[in-house]
């Protein structure tokens, strides 16, 4: 099964507080884990977002869609970037503890639907 593992990063002062050494051993360690994933062959995509304050959010504003500038919300923590794996829940749970044991910021693993099969009722 395929699961998207979506990385959230900490921004602006969340981040600041950080110290370089810790900023390091993030981004060395993602590095590794990217790494490993493409080796094994379980990765199917994965990239980098743009920082959040670049984003424009379209909401339904006056009966009509109106993109605005920003993100959705003032927010600490915002989605930085994204794994899909093709792997075993387990596995992408795996994967997810050991980036959270050291990043500290949380990550949300997400099961793709599998087109090809109508869903559930």
């Amino acid at each position: 099964m395929k699961y998207m593992i979506m990385m959230f990063g900490g921004l602006g002062a969340s981040l600041a507080e950080r110290s370089p050494d810790w900023i390091s051993q993030m981004q060395a360690t993602l590095m590794t884990m990217d790494g490993e994933l493409r080796a094994s062959g379980e990765v199917v995509d994965s990239k980098h977002l743009m920082d959040p304050t670049q984003a424009t959010t379209v909401r339904f504003t006056g009966g009509a869609p109106a993109p605005t500038d920003g993100p959705f919300a003032e927010i600490k923590e915002s989605l930085a970037g994204y794994w899909i794996v093709e792997t075993t829940r387990e596995r992408a749970l795996e994967i997810a503890s050991q980036v959270v044991a050291v990043t500290q910021y949380p990550m949300e693993v997400r099961g793709i639907m599998d087109e090809s099969v109508p869903p559930e009722r």
